[in-house]
């Protein structure tokens, strides 16, 4: 949750520098992380094993942080699955008393996603006027972003999407954030935005929570910078090679 803030563990740290290594050849543009210290030494361990990014600014946001858990917090995840069968529900979708529902959760999602999306058309915007020519999105000029797995379980051709050769990209955005709130994000994906799925993905996979530093990649298509139909293509899920 949030309301306890304790920094990684060893183990933590020790994941965090794996991850690290696994994306030290991805040129990120930006990265953002939760503001809890947890989110915030994680994405500086990644960070600080990137060949062409040590020096970026990560921007910390609020809209990142875990599920608040309420009365839940800073106790055992025992006793949060014993509070929800006392109310007669399942733990993943029970709220604690003074805790977010899923709900809140998901808003908090989608308000950062828009402001991503935002952020992106602006720097296509900016790019073209600055070329006065076609933007970066057309795969005239830009930069190419490698990506350390090819098709992790995707139907998508790393050849022309993403993987292991490169891609024209408007933007490529790391995000540090949470595995309770990062399921739902995904879940708004799929259920409000239509994401596509790799197709041998399970729908215990689609709902279970990211192992420590798992990655999952998306690629958001912005057509003609229209913010109201982005078109998503999950790459991978959790993937924990690295671990």
């Amino acid at each position: 949750g949030q309301g306890v803030d304790e920094p990684l563990s060893a183990t933590g740290f020790k994941q965090a520098d794996a991850a690290g290594l696994f994306l030290n050849n991805v040129k990120f543009t930006h990265v953002f992380s939760s503001d809890l210290l947890r989110a915030k030494q994680t994405a500086a361990a990644i960070l600080g094993k990137n060949r062409f990014c040590k020096d970026l600014e990560i921007k910390y946001d609020a809209r990142l942080r875990e599920r608040k858990y309420g009365v839940a917090e800073g106790r055992p995840l025992a006793d949060l699955k014993a509070m929800a069968k006392d109310a007669g529900e399942q733990c993943p979708s029970f709220t604690p008393s003074g805790g977010e529902t899923l709900d809140e959760v998901r808003e908090r999602a989608r308000d950062f996603f828009e402001f991503l999306c935002q952020l992106a058309v602006e720097l296509e915007q900016k790019e073209h006027s600055k070329l006065g020519a076609p933007g970066r999105s057309s795969g005239t000029s830009g930069e190419q972003f490698l990506f350390p797995w090819t098709n992790h379980g995707s139907e998508v051709e790393p050849s022309s999407e993403c993987g292991g050769s490169s891609a024209v990209l408007d933007a490529n955005i790391l995000v540090v954030s949470h595995g309770a709130y990062m399921r739902n994000w995904i879940g708004y994906f799929v259920s409000d935005l239509n994401c596509t799925l790799p197709a041998n993905l399970t729908k215990s996979q689609l709902s279970s929570v990211s192992p420590n530093t798992g990655v999952s990649h998306f690629i958001i298509k912005l057509e003609n910078g229209n913010l109201l139909k982005p078109k998503i293509t999950c790459v991978c899920l959790n993937q924990d090679s690295h671990l």
